[in-house]
């Protein structure tokens, strides 16, 4: 038992899924038709959107791009230059004020690019993680449309098939957010041998995305090692946000008896007693296993949203837009003097 708990959460794919109320399905039935995709978005219009749309109004771009341009240039800074484009570390390195030139790209793409695996189907509750990364998309990419900027997806299903199962390219208007939509609710996870392999998602966007573009990857990052790297790789060319799905039962265990476990990525299971011993050593591996999540995201330098399955998403995207105005600012301003 000891052995295949540590090799299970090495890997935390293993979910407390068959326990009364907490079912991979407790949102019931879902339909993926036209209908469906259209009764989804309807009810994000009335929901969500409207705030969303409301509370950002011209600072929406604040979310999506930071300051709303995307950088093209260092040089020397001359008297007519806005002092608050100023770089204060390329300065400080030189000893010569320099400062960042911009062009603002209103064109400018967003991409979601989604992982679908198995493991996203598990929710605690009344909702999935699927089904919050399905709103956000869909919430956002009509905030997006209707501002005039296109969105695009790549979508993973995991299993051992490698790196994206679909593409949509990028489009706007209602009618394409309608066929993410559809996209969306339509895509199902792939059992296999295999536990998910972030890294090829983030290889193939890193092959798709060409253009300069603002990035969504949406994932509970339940994946084999390694996908930090590419991350990384693809904040150095974009705007890249990490959006981090999750649910309380993750990380914390009731007392539930005892309980079969299904890895969601295998389909293997196992029957394990939910006594004091096990929820205890539960909840170490979980935090470890926290703890290497945040440092992994810390180190490929991406903005990082969280989304409970308890969470309100227009909510959570205003605090997030907020906090990332905040920092910008941060960023502009000139490092402290210190007073002799």
């Amino acid at each position: 038992m000891k052995n295949w708990l540590r090799k299970t959460f090495s890997f935390s794919s293993v979910r407390p899924e068959l326990v009364e109320g907490h079912s991979e399905t407790s949102t019931g039935p879902v339909r993926t038709d036209g209908a469906g995709a259209e009764a989804l978005l309807k009810r994000l219009e009335w929901t969500t959107i409207r705030r969303l749309d409301g509370a950002l109004q011209g600072d929406y771009r604040t979310l999506f791009r930071g300051a709303g341009l995307d950088f093209a240039d260092l040089r020397e800074y001359q008297s007519h230059d806005d002092v608050r484009h100023i770089d204060w570390n390329v300065t400080a390195r030189t000893g010569t004020p320099h400062v960042r030139v911009f062009t603002e790209d209103r064109e400018m793409a967003t991409w979601f690019v989604m992982d679908l695996s198995a493991s996203v189907d598990f929710g605690s509750g009344a909702r999935r993680k699927r089904d919050v990364a399905n709103e956000l998309a869909v919430s956002l990419s009509r905030v997006l449309t209707g501002h005039g900027n296109r969105v695009g997806a790549l979508l993973y299903g995991g299993g051992d098939g490698g790196g994206m199962s679909k593409m949509l390219p990028t489009g706007s208007g209602r009618r394409h957010v309608l066929h993410l939509a559809h996209e969306l609710l339509a895509h199902r996870a792939k059992v296999g041998s295999q536990e998910t392999q972030l890294v090829h998602l983030l290889d193939a966007a890193a092959h798709v995305i060409k253009r300069r573009s603002t990035v969504f990857v949406v994932s509970d990052f339940f994946s084999a090692p390694g996908w930090d790297k590419p991350l990384a790789q693809l904040a150095r060319r974009h705007d890249v946000v990490a959006v981090r799905l999750t649910d309380p039962l993750e990380l914390q265990l009731p007392d539930l008896g005892m309980i079969t476990f299904r890895d969601a990525e295998t389909g293997q299971t196992q029957l394990v007693d939910c006594n004091p011993s096990f929820r205890r050593r539960f909840a170490e591996i979980s935090a470890e296993k926290e703890l290497q999540l945040r440092e992994g995201l810390a180190q490929a330098g991406v903005d990082t949203l969280e989304l409970s399955t308890e969470a309100d998403i227009a909510d959570a995207l205003i605090r997030f837009a907020s906090l990332r105005r905040r920092k910008s600012r941060r960023f502009a301003a000139p490092p402290q003097q210190k007073v002799a």
